[in-house]
C-alpha cells in the first residue's frame, strides 16, 4: 500500500536539487501527485508569454530572429529550454550565446557561424544572449547584417527589420509604483502556495498536520503557518528587494522556489532560516540584512536581559502566545529578534514585538523610492521642482563638492578644487544645478537605479544612481569620508568628478590659493589675462 505523500515531500518540487526541477515522464502514483503540485505552483510571467507568443507567430520557413536579452542568471536559458521543448521542431534555438560548443571557436565565432548558417537557410532562429555580449558582437563579430541590427537595438534606433528583441530589463521582477514597491512575481507565487481555497499544497498540509506529530514536522508546519501571514510575505519581499537594490542580486524563478523551500524545510524556524545563508544565491545575499546584527540601546538591553534570564512578565506572556503560532521557547535572543523583525507591522497579543519596530526602520529604502519616484514622475510642477531641487542642492551637489574638496575643506561652497601642484590649490567656481529638462524626459528601465542629471555651467552631465550611491552621497553630505569599503560607489563618483573637472578646465577664471595667499587669473581673450591679488 502506497504511503500518503508527506508535506515535506510535496514541497521538495521547489528544491533546485529535485528531479522535478526539470520535466520528465513519470508513472508512479506519488510522482503523478508531485507533477500535479509542480503544475499547480507554476506561474507564467509576462515575459514568458511574450516570448511564446512571438515564437508561435513564426512559421517554419520564416526568416526571422528573436533575441532574448538580459543579464547573467535572470532565467534566459531556463525559459528558452521550455520553449525549445514546445517549438524545437520548427525553430532553431541557441540557448546561451556566451558559450562556444566547439573548442576551436570562441563565443563570438560561434555566433558568426550561427548567423551565417541562418542566412543560408530558411528557418526561424531564437538566441538567448547577455546584453554585454550584444555589445561585444558589434565590436568583434563579422556578420555585417547582424552587427547593424544589434547596434541599432543598442542605440535605440527604430528597427524596421524582421528581427525582434525581448529584454528581461523590460520585465522587472520588482516595480516601484505610486505607493511603494511591489513584486508581482513573488507575490503571485506566495499567494498560490498559501491560498486557503483550491490549494493542493494546503490539502496535503492539512493531512500531514494530522498524521505527523514529530518535532521536525511541527516545525515545518509552524514555518508554513508563518509564511501564510501577509506581513511575513511582505517582509520576505522587502528583503529580496533590498538584495536587488543593495547587492545587485537578480531574482530568478529557480532561485526563488529553492529559497522558499529552504525557508520552510531548513533546520530552524522560518525567521532563523531566513538569515542562515546556505547553498542559495538569494539566501547568501539576504544574510547581510540579519536584524540580529543591529546594535541599538533597546536591542542590546533586550539581549542582555534575556541572556541573563532577568524577569520580564510581558515578554513571558508573549512567549506563551507564540506557541499558538507553533513557535516553542527559543534558545537564542537573536532568534527572538529575527522573529520580531518578520512580525513587524502586525499586532499580536500584547504587541511586545512592536517595541523594536523603530530599530528595524528601513528609511534608506523609503528615501530611495521617494527620489526614484521624483525622477520618474517629474512633470515640472512647482511642488516637484521644490522637492527635486532640494535633493540636488542639499544631497547631490553637497556630496559632490565635499568629495571633490575633501583635501581642501577651506574652499567656499561654489569653489571646486582642480588640482594641487606644489601645495598651491588650483580652484575654479562652478554653478552646478539639476538639469530639469533632461529629468522631465527620463524614463527608467529598472527599479534598481535612476539617472541623475546635472548642469555644470552649461554642460549637461549624468550619473546612474543606485541605493548604495544614494546612501554614500547622503553620508558624505553629513561629513563622512569614503574608504575602501565604498569602492564600487566611489568609482561612479570619481567618473563624475573627472567629467566635472573637464568642464572646470574650460572656465575662464582660475583661483590660486596657498595659505592666506589668493590670486585670481581671468582669461579676457585668447591672448590677454587679468591677474588680481598680487
Amino acid at each position: 500500500m502506497q504511503k500518503p505523500l508527506t508535506f515535506h515531500k510535496a514541497l521538495s518540487v521547489l528544491s533546485k536539487s529535485s528531479p522535478y526541477a526539470v520535466s520528465t515522464e513519470r508513472n508512479h502514483s506519488n510522482q503523478d501527485l508531485l507533477d500535479q503540485v509542480k503544475a499547480y505552483l507554476y506561474i507564467q510571467m509576462p515575459i514568458e508569454t511574450a516570448v511564446y507568443n512571438k515564437i508561435a507567430s513564426f512559421r517554419s520557413n520564416d526568416k526571422k530572429v528573436l533575441f532574448l536579452c538580459g543579464s547573467s542568471g535572470d532565467g534566459k536559458s531556463e525559459l528558452l529550454t521550455k520553449a525549445k521543448a514546445i517549438y524545437g521542431q520548427k525553430v532553431k534555438f541557441h540557448l546561451d550565446a556566451t558559450h562556444s560548443f566547439d573548442p576551436k571557436d570562441n563565443a563570438i565565432q560561434t555566433l558568426d557561424n550561427l548567423f551565417n548558417e541562418f542566412e543560408s537557410q530558411s528557418i526561424p532562429l531564437v538566441v538567448g544572449i547577455n546584453t554585454g555580449m550584444l555589445g561585444n558582437y558589434v565590436e568583434e563579430g563579422t556578420n555585417e547584417y547582424f552587427k547593424t541590427v544589434i547596434q541599432n537595438y543598442l542605440e535605440n534606433v527604430n528597427n524596421k527589420q524582421l528581427d525582434t528583441f525581448i529584454n528581461f530589463e523590460d520585465y522587472p521582477k520588482f516595480y516601484i509604483d505610486d505607493v511603494g514597491y511591489t513584486s508581482e512575481f513573488v507575490q503571485m507565487f506566495l499567494d498560490r502556495l498559501t491560498a486557503v481555497e483550491d490549494n493542493l499544497i494546503r490539502q496535503i498540509y492539512d493531512k500531514d498536520k494530522l498524521n505527523n506529530l514529530n518535532e521536525a514536522s511541527k516545525k515545518l508546519h509552524a514555518n508554513y503557518e508563518l509564511l501564510c501571514l501577509p506581513l511575513v510575505q511582505k517582509c520576505i519581499i522587502e528583503l529580496l528587494f533590498k538584495a536587488r537594490l543593495m547587492r545587485d542580486q537578480f531574482l530568478t524563478a529557480r532561485a526563488l522556489l529553492d529559497f522558499i523551500f529552504m525557508l520552510l524545510t531548513g533546520p530552524g524556524y522560518l525567521f532563523d532560516n531566513l538569515f542562515s545563508g546556505g547553498d542559495n544565491e538569494l539566501a547568501n545575499k539576504i544574510i547581510d540584512f540579519d536584524p540580529a546584527h543591529l546594535r541599538t540601546k533597546k536591542i542590546d538591553r533586550f539581549i542582555l536581559a534575556n541572556d541573563l534570564h532577568l524577569p520580564d512578565q510581558e515578554f513571558n506572556e508573549f512567549k506563551e502566545f507564540l506557541k499558538n503560532l507553533g513557535v516553542e521557547t527559543l534558545g537564542s535572543s537573536l532568534s527572538y529578534l529575527r522573529l520580531f523583525y518578520i512580525l513587524k507591522g502586525g499586532h499580536f497579543f500584547n504587541d511586545y514585538h512592536v517595541k523594536f519596530e523603530k530599530d528595524f526602520n528601513e528609511s534608506l529604502i523609503e528615501q530611495y523610492i521617494k527620489v526614484y519616484q521624483l525622477h520618474r514622475d517629474f512633470d515640472g510642477s512647482l511642488e516637484q521642482k521644490k522637492d527635486i531641487k532640494n535633493f540636488y542642492n542639499n544631497t547631490f551637489r553637497t556630496a559632490i563638492r565635499k568629495y571633490n574638496n575633501r583635501n581642501a575643506p577651506n574652499l567656499d561652497k561654489s569653489q571646486y578644487l582642480i588640482s594641487e601642484p606644489n601645495g598651491y590649490q588650483l580652484v575654479t567656481e562652478l554653478e552646478i544645478k539639476a538639469d530639469l529638462r533632461r529629468i522631465s524626459n527620463f524614463i527608467p528601465k529598472s527599479s534598481a537605479n535612476f539617472m541623475a542629471f546635472i548642469k555644470v555651467q552649461e554642460h549637461s552631465l549624468e550619473i546612474p544612481v543606485n541605493i548604495n550611491l544614494l546612501r554614500l552621497m547622503k553620508r558624505i553630505a553629513d561629513g563622512y569620508r569614503p574608504n575602501k569599503h565604498d569602492k564600487n560607489s566611489v568609482v561612479l563618483l570619481d567618473e563624475l568628478i573627472d567629467e566635472i573637472a573637464q568642464v572646470a578646465n574650460q572656465v575662464s577664471t582660475l583661483h590660486i590659493i596657498k595659505g592666506n595667499k589668493h590670486f585670481t587669473i581671468k582669461n579676457i581673450d585668447d591672448e590677454e589675462f587679468e591677474v588680481s591679488g598680487l
